[in-house]
C-alpha cells in the first residue's frame, strides 16, 4: 500500500529529520503556527524543497487562541483601515469558497438593539455591516455562502439569542461572517497539505540561531544539535520573532476569551456582537462553539515583558468580558459559571501607538541584515496572503527560481476519521479522534490531543476527565507506529 503523503506522525518525523539534517532545503520555515505552515505550503506548492521546524507542537502559540472567526474586517472599517478590511474580505472569500469550505461555515452575528447598546453604536454597527456586505460583493462571495445583513424584530433576536433581556429590546441587526470549526485544526490541515506536497514538518525542533543560509537547531526529543542548511529562511515565530531577529520590535497584545456552557445562554444559534461601552469600533463577541460551549471574547491588552510559553488570562479581563456580556442579558452570567478561560498574544508590529488596540493589523514582511525573512503581524484570516508575501520576498532576495504562488486556488486536504466509538460522552470525543491525531496529525502526547487537536482542554473539568483514557490510547498508538 502506498503511504498516505498527508500523514504526519513520529515515524515520518524520524525520516524527515534525518533527511533535513543531511541535505539543503530551498526554504526553511521557522514556526509552526498558521503563518509558518502557510509559508511552508506556499513554498512547497511552488515546487520548492521545504523544511519547517517548530519548537513545540503545531498551533502551540497564538494560532489556537483566536476567536475562530474568518472575518471580513468590520472593525477595520470602523477605524478607517479600508485596505485591511478589503484584504480580509478577499481572503475570507478564498477560504470559504475554494481553500477550506469544509472547515468554515457561515455564522449569524446579532447586534442587539438593547438599552445597553447606544443609538450611536446601533447606527454605526448597522452601517458597518452594510459596508461589510459591499466588500463581500466586491470579493464576489455569493449570498449562498454569506447571506445579506438585515434588520430583525425583537422576537427574532430573542429566538436567535434566548438569553437577551426582552425589556427594551428593539430587535437588532443580523449579519453573517465565517466561523472555523477550529483554528488549531486549520493549522494542522495546512501542515498536512504542505506535507502532501513534500514539505518536511518537524515539531519539537527549536531554532537556536538563524542565518541567511540555514539555522542551528536542537531536537527537543533527543537533545541533539543539528545544522539545517537552506537557500532561504523565513522567521514566522510570531511573538518570539524578536528573539531571532533583533532588528524588529514586537509589541505583544493579550487577547483573552472565557468559555461558558451554551445552556447558560439559552443555547444561542447566533453570535452576540456587543460594543464596548462608548466605542463604535471595538466589540465583545459571544460565539457558539462545538461541545455545547460558547466562547466570549476578546480583550486587547498590552503584554510587555518576557514572552511566556503560554499566556494566561487575568481576572480583570474576565470581569470585563462578563460585564460587557451582561449588559444585554436578562440574567447576568456569574463568575462561577465560567468553565474555562484562555489567552493568546497577538504579534503586533510596534508602531509607537498609545494602546495596542490602535496598532495596525497589517502584516510586515522584511529581510533581515542576516539575510533571512521575518513575517510579523496580520490576522488569522489573512494568513495565506502573509505567507505568499513572505515566500515572494524569500524567493526574490535569495534569487531562487520558482513560479508565482498558487495557494489562492489550492484546496486543503480533508480530515477523514472513521469510527465513532466514544471515549467521552459529554464532549463526544472518540477513539478514532485520538488515533487520527497521533497517526495523521503529528500529535505525540495527550496534551497535543486535548489542547491542540480536539480543544477539549479549553474546559479544565473536561480535560481532567478525559486525560487518563487519552494518555493510554496515545501511548498505545505511538507504540504501534514504532
Amino acid at each position: 500500500m502506498t503511504p498516505d503523503p498527508t500523514v504526519l506522525n513520529v515515524a515520518r518525523r524520524r525520516i524527515d529529520l534525518a533527511r533535513a539534517a543531511d541535505g539543503t532545503a530551498d526554504v526553511l520555515v521557522v514556526g509552526g503556527g498558521i503563518t509558518g505552515v502557510g509559508a511552508a505550503l506556499d513554498a512547497a506548492s511552488r515546487g520548492l524543497r521545504v523544511v519547517l521546524i517548530e519548537a513545540e507542537d503545531l498551533a502551540f502559540g497564538t494560532s489556537r487562541f483566536s476567536s475562530k472567526l474568518v472575518h471580513g474586517g468590520l472593525r477595520y472599517l470602523a477605524t478607517g483601515d479600508v485596505a485591511t478590511a478589503r484584504e480580509s474580505a478577499l481572503e475570507r472569500h478564498l477560504l470559504m469558497t475554494t481553500i477550506a469550505p469544509h472547515l468554515i461555515h457561515p455564522l449569524a452575528q446579532l447586534l442587539p438593539f438593547s438599552p445597553g447598546v447606544a443609538l450611536r453604536q446601533r447606527a454605526a454597527g448597522a452601517v458597518g455591516m452594510g459596508l461589510g456586505d459591499l466588500l463581500r460583493m466586491r470579493a464576489r462571495t455569493p449570498r449562498t455562502v454569506l447571506p445579506a445583513p438585515r434588520l430583525v424584530s425583537a422576537r427574532t433576536a430573542h429566538r436567535l439569542a434566548p438569553a437577551l433581556d426582552p425589556r427594551g429590546l428593539r430587535g437588532g441587526m443580523l449579519s453573517y461572517d465565517g466561523q472555523l470549526v477550529d483554528d488549531a485544526r486549520l493549522v494542522a490541515t495546512v501542515a498536512r497539505t504542505a506535507a502532501c506536497l513534500g514539505a518536511r514538518i518537524l515539531t519539537r525542533v527549536r531554532a537556536i540561531e538563524l542565518r541567511g543560509d540555514g539555522a542551528t537547531a536542537e531536537d527537543a526529543m533527543s537533545g541533539e544539535r543539528l545544522e539545517i542548511k537552506a537557500h532561504a529562511v523565513i522567521n514566522a515565530t510570531g511573538v518570539w520573532a524578536e528573539s531571532l531577529d533583533g532588528a524588529i520590535s514586537v509589541r505583544p497584545s493579550r487577547g483573552t476569551h472565557i468559555v461558558l456552557d451554551a445552556s447558560d445562554l439559552g443555547s444561542p444559534t447566533a453570535a452576540l456582537t456587543i460594543p464596548h461601552e462608548g466605542s463604535i469600533s471595538r466589540y465583545v463577541f459571544a460565539l457558539p462553539q462545538q461541545h455545547g460551549r460558547v466562547i466570549v471574547g476578546l480583550t486587547d491588552e498590552d503584554a510587555p515583558g518576557p514572552v511566556p510559553t503560554v499566556a494566561q488570562p487575568t481576572e480583570p479581563e474576565i470581569a470585563f468580558l462578563l460585564s460587557t456580556l451582561n449588559r444585554v442579558l436578562a440574567v447576568p452570567v456569574r463568575r462561577d459559571q465560567v468553565r474555562g478561560a484562555f489567552a493568546g498574544l497577538r504579534p503586533l508590529v510596534d508602531s509607537g501607538a498609545d494602546a495596542t488596540s490602535d496598532v495596525s493589523r497589517r502584516h510586515l514582511v522584511v529581510a533581515s541584515d542576516a539575510g533571512f525573512v521575518t513575517v510579523l503581524g496580520g490576522k488569522l484570516t489573512t494568513y495565506r496572503r502573509m505567507a505568499e508575501d513572505a515566500v515572494d520576498l524569500a524567493v526574490s532576495s535569495r534569487k531562487l527560481s520558482a513560479p508565482s504562488s498558487r495557494t489562492a486556488s489550492l484546496r486543503l486536504v480533508e480530515r477523514t476519521v472513521a469510527g465513532r466509538e466514544p471515549l467521552d460522552e459529554i464532549t463526544g470525543l472518540t477513539r478514532a479522534d485520538v488515533e487520527f491525531a497521533v497517526r495523521s496529525e503529528g500529535a505525540m502526547t495527550a496534551e497535543d490531543v486535548l489542547d491542540r487537536r480536539t480543544r477539549i482542554g479549553l474546559v479544565d473539568a473536561d480535560r481532567e476527565r478525559c486525560l487518563p483514557a487519552v494518555e493510554e490510547l496515545v501511548a498505545r498508538t505511538l507504540a504501534d507506529l514504532g
